[in-house]
């Protein structure tokens, strides 16, 4: 996999927003190398349409029939090792987890058919990306995944879940804080958020005014009544922090 490729697959998986109206990203575009562009395009709002003012990045993806064969391309597992990333989660039976930002349902369909057999509940603002899931899960026969519609707003989740999964979501998600603070509604009263995203000077992923250190994402998170409670650093081009709820004093 070249270096163009490789980017490429890390920024459309970051357009699995969970974020309101966007423009719609083209082939053409979604191959164009940040090398390639200008730099005032790369950090100016005004300048690309799907770069918003306020900390987020805007994306909206149709067809995901089409855009399937870039998520879930075979070379991802070599960075975004999935395996390791369900392992350190912990899952047990009888638990639920949520996939925000699920996309193509490339963690999805992993997560439902791990050791722990979770129930999994796949959202996405995307309704391409939600009729996919659904027949994705239905082609290959599990029953324990629940395609979810959700909003710019709310994740939509039918019932608090023990673990809310978001990979290459968070920087898309407009006033993070408050977002979070609503989501707390749909976790168990021990539950856990694992937030993956992009680390700072990586060769893939989003521009960098849209990336994140491992203190900002805590401080927004403490805004939003959660506090950090693990960190994993096994993941070569992203962060890997886990929040519960803060104790309340």
């Amino acid at each position: 996999m070249n270096r163009t490729t490789a980017w490429m697959i890390g920024f459309l998986l970051s357009g699995l927003a969970l974020t309101g109206a966007a423009q719609t990203e083209s082939p053409d575009h979604a191959h164009m190398d940040h090398s390639q562009m200008d730099h005032n395009q790369m950090h100016s709002a005004a300048a690309d349409p799907g770069v918003a003012a306020g900390g987020h990045m805007d994306r909206h993806f149709e067809n995901a029939d089409e855009w399937a064969k870039e998520f879930d391309d075979p070379g991802r597992d070599q960075w975004q090792k999935p395996d390791q990333v369900i392992a350190a989660l912990g899952l047990k039976h009888g638990q639920s987890v949520a996939d925000l930002g699920a996309g193509t349902g490339y963690f999805t369909v992993r997560l439902a058919k791990s050791a722990a057999a979770p129930k999994v509940f796949a959202a996405d603002i995307e309704p391409s990306m939600v009729d996919h899931l659904r027949r994705r899960a239905a082609g290959e026969g599990l029953k324990n995944v629940v395609a979810v519609q959700a909003t710019a707003e709310s994740a939509n989740l039918p019932q608090p879940v023990d673990w809310i999964l978001i990979v290459d979501t968070y920087h898309h998600i407009a006033n993070r804080p408050a977002y979070f603070a609503r989501l707390a509604a749909s976790l168990k009263p021990n539950g856990r958020i694992a937030i993956i995203d992009w680390r700072h000077g990586g060769p893939m992923g989003p521009p960098e005014d849209f990336r994140f250190s491992p203190e900002q994402l805590d401080g927004e998170m403490k805004q939003a009544g959660f506090t950090a409670v693990a960190r994993h650093d096994f993941l070569p081009n992203q962060m890997f922090l886990v929040y519960g709820r803060a104790k309340r004093r």
